[in-house]
Order: structure tokens, then sequence, then C-alpha cells
């Protein structure tokens, strides 16, 4: 019991503390800029209003510009920043977004 308890720790602790942080990583990776700081009021008026997205099509949205499966619309916008983001911290920041106010 005790070593299941202590892997539980080390996995813990061998993740990412900000892959966590939805909310640090949104400004971190410059989301904010074109998305607005709540993810509701874009600074061009055909980006995204992503803030409520639902949390899986917005992880889904995000790996595919990041590996080139989606290159429609605003896509290569986002291209020069996703190569910068993790997986781990696009999870987080798709489940961020998902609880913001739309």
């Amino acid at each position: 019991m005790k070593s299941a308890m202590a892997l539980l720790l080390l996995a813990a602790l061998a993740m990412p503390a900000m892959a966590n942080d939805g909310a640090k990583l949104y400004t971190e990776k410059t989301c904010n800029a074109c998305h607005g700081p709540a993810g509701n009021k874009p600074l061009m008026p055909d980006y995204p209003k992503i803030a409520g997205q639902n949390a899986k099509y917005a992880e889904r949205q995000m790996l595919d510009i990041k590996s080139g499966a989606r290159a429609n619309g605003n896509a290569a916008a986002m291209k020069g920043v996703m190569h910068l983001v993790s997986d781990a911290e696009i999870k987080a920041l798709a489940d961020y977004l998902s609880k913001l106010k739309p």
C-alpha cells in the first residue's frame, strides 16, 4: 500500500506543474493576445470566441493544428505558436477554456 502511494506521489511530482494551471498557460502561451483575456473577445472578428468551448473539441482542434491535420481558416496563425505547447498543456488549456463563461 505504501509503495502504491509512493508511486502515485512520484507520478504527480513528475508532471509539469504548469500543465495543470490552464489560466497561467493561457497567458504564458499568448492565447489571450488573439482570443482576449477571457477567451470571449477576440482581437479580430474572424477569430473564434473560445470561452466555454467543449474541452474535448478544443483539445482536438489544438492537436490537429499542431500536427498539421487542420490547416483551414486561421489555423496558419495558430500553427506559429502551437509548436510551443505540449500535449499535456493543450489538455490543461482545453479544460480551462471549457470552464470560462462564454
